[in-house]
């Protein structure tokens, strides 16, 4: 599962937090940079799952820092960050991914999407392995509807609390464990569907 650990190897920048103009965050509001650190993958992970291409990806989180730079002083509830930052991430993600078709409707050319991993760095056969993973993740997650797909990756992927998806979503807090039920329940049929077959694919091997 990704978490909010942080990465010294994301390729996105931390904006500088040292200006003079610069508004202090609120009492209990971590720093920019603190921010970033601990929340980087995080940002990155809520992009990729939100539906932000792997050639932008790094943009998009930059873009999401840019913002954070710029309303963090503004946070009245300091546990509510993680929530507060994923509800940017959705808005900055979907003003790309809005810009995007606009851009592809007007017949820009945009370079081939790329295989991406992680701003973590890892071995040769951990991004293999990695990678089969999310092929595997991305399609049982497409046969989730949205509303449950978002849920079920903000709790299970992303380690997010139901509370902190209520706040970010905005929605009752019984619609959001009913949504999350329902996922599971999807999540696990599907996969269960998916080993079965991948067990007898095997044995037609074998013979």
């Amino acid at each position: 599962m990704t978490g909010s650990k942080s990465s010294t190897n994301a390729s996105a920048t931390v904006p500088d937090d040292t200006g003079p103009d610069l508004p202090m965050p609120p009492a209990g509001v971590p720093a920019l940079h603190d921010v970033y650190k601990e929340y980087v993958n995080f940002v990155w992970s809520s992009a990729r799952h939100l539906g932000a291409a792997a050639d932008a990806v790094d943009d998009v989180v930059q873009d999401v820092f840019i913002v954070i730079h710029a309303k963090l002083a503004t946070l009245q509830n300091p546990e509510s960050l993680r929530s507060w930052i994923y509800g940017i991430v959705r808005r900055t993600v979907s003003d790309y991914r809005r810009s995007r078709r606009t851009r592809e409707a007007a017949g820009a050319r945009l370079g081939a999407e790329i295989k991406s991993t992680s701003p973590i760095q890892t071995s040769p056969l951990e991004m293999v392995e990695r990678n089969a993973d999310l092929d595997l993740l991305e399609e049982l997650l497409a046969g989730l509807d949205e509303a449950k797909r978002e849920v079920f990756v903000m709790v299970e992927v992303l380690e997010m609390s139901v509370p902190e998806v209520v706040q970010a979503l905005e929605i009752p807090l019984n619609t959001a464990y009913s949504r999350l039920r329902l996922a599971r329940q999807s999540f696990e049929e599907m996969l269960a569907k998916r080993e079965a077959q991948t067990g007898e694919n095997r044995r037609q091997c074998r013979r």
